[in-house]
């Protein structure tokens, strides 16, 4: 039957589409008619979902999926009653859903997701159902205060290791590296120590700090893909045989970042390392030290609730939803 179906619309109360665990999802489905309608029911299905799509080098394909919400209304009629008869022109009906606590936040990636939408259907009498669908997005965030306090401590990490080939009396280069502590937020910069102490017969090329973020896509428990991307670094020059280099409080600045908290999510994990990086200037491989940094949302604060700023933050006002350095567009997944 042409244009009897004239708007089929998803609104939402919070035009900003932005939730937080707890917080109710509240809107309307729209109908406007261009005639006399008999309906057997107006649908609407709240989901929230994880999934991972992933085909490894032998080009088997790896699918898993979690739900976190799957939740089933009818906005008008009733099962096993008589079609309902909607007259021309505009009908709205009202939903609202309390989200779970616990959820993880939204995340698009290339080869896995975590995605919460909402769809709607109307089914005529005669059989013909239409069908609409509007993603929202969840943000759980991190609050350090909330964090184990181990995380507003320094953080140590130290290595010794031998340069040059075995058969040649050559001591070892000794490197001990300090972040001031073990948590951040966007906007926020890490403050790096570090003494390098070349006792080899090697010149070290060059040091270097980054910092780094690391994403596990899992299938059935196992890993089945990982994406690394490097966010920032900061690198000095040339360590020469018998030589010391002291880093002190050298900066790496954290971009803004979207919220990461993905906590209740089983297939896919977020990390942040800095890594503390060693070259030498010979064929060796690189020496790394790995410490691992929790990046969150809210800041630390003092116990009068004032914000304890960090010398050189620069807060950002708001941070993105997505990472567009991924450089793709998902579509929700039904």
């Amino acid at each position: 039957m042409p244009r009897k179906l004239l708007k089929f619309l998803i609104l939402f109360d919070n035009p900003t589409l932005l939730y937080f665990p707890g917080q109710f999802v509240s809107g309307r489905v729209l109908v406007e008619l261009e005639d006399e309608t008999a309906v057997q029911g107006v649908f609407f299905h709240v989901v929230g979902e994880g999934t991972v799509k992933v085909s490894d080098r032998q080009n088997q394909r790896h699918i898993d999926k979690e739900n976190y919400i799957d939740f089933k209304m009818r906005l008008l009629g009733e099962p096993g009653q008589a079609p309902v008869l909607l007259s021309a022109g505009i009908h709205s009906f009202p939903f609202k859903l309390g989200l779970p606590l616990g959820l993880p936040s939204t995340f698009l990636g290339k080869h896995g997701w975590v995605q919460f939408f909402c769809k709607a259907a109307i089914k005529e009498n005669g059989g013909l159902v239409h069908k609409n669908q509007q993603v929202f997005i969840v943000m759980n965030p991190i609050d350090l205060n909330v964090e184990p306090p181990v995380l507003a401590q320094p953080f140590h990490c130290e290595i010794e290791h031998k340069l040059g080939l075995t058969c040649m009396t050559s001591g070892p280069v000794q490197c001990r590296v300090r972040l001031d502590r073990g948590g951040y937020v966007p906007g926020e910069t890490i403050g790096v120590w570090a003494t390098i102490d070349n006792q080899s017969r090697v010149t070290i090329k060059k040091t270097a700090a980054c910092l780094s973020e690391t994403i596990h896509y899992l299938s059935r428990s196992k890993v089945v893909n990982t994406e690394r991307r490097e966010l920032v670094r900061i690198t000095r020059g040339k360590i020469r045989p018998g030589e010391v280099d002291d880093w002190k409080n050298e900066q790496l600045f954290i971009p803004p970042l979207p919220p990461t908290n993905l906590r209740g999510c089983h297939l896919i994990k977020i990390q942040y390392d800095v890594f503390f990086i060693i070259k030498p200037d010979n064929l060796e491989k690189e020496i790394k030290l790995q410490l691992p940094i929790m990046i969150a949302s809210y800041p630390y604060r003092n116990p009068d609730g004032t914000l304890r700023r960090k010398r050189g933050a620069e807060y950002p006002a708001s941070l993105p939803v997505f990472r567009p350095w991924l450089d793709m567009k998902r579509k929700v997944v039904t």
